[in-house]
């Protein structure tokens, strides 16, 4: 079976007896056992390593690079700023060891 992808336009039509059929649930029903159970360390925010799980906030800057880093980071094509992200972050990591 593939993937399924809606957008506005196409979501199907909200089911009615289903939302209140879910809604009738009362919590201690649902079975949680696949889940795992929530400690402390999981309540503290995760660190700006854990790939895909927290996204930074994105500041602009405007900085001056010499010419030779700029083309070196552009010939690797699009997405030479987050390269350059990729490279001071395993700077700032280095150095926070």
């Amino acid at each position: 079976m593939g993937m399924v992808s809606y957008t506005l336009e196409t979501l199907p039509p909200v089911n009615r007896k289903a939302l209140a059929r879910l809604a009738a649930i009362k919590d201690e029903d649902i079975d949680y056992s696949d889940i795992p159970p929530l400690d402390t360390l999981s309540l503290r925010p995760r660190p700006t390593v854990d790939r895909g799980m927290y996204k930074p906030v994105k500041v602009a800057l405007t900085c001056r690079l010499d010419a030779d880093i700029v083309a070196w980071l552009k010939r690797g094509g699009k997405g030479y700023q987050t390269r350059l992200n990729a490279i001071l972050r395993q700077v700032m990591m280095a150095h926070a060891r």
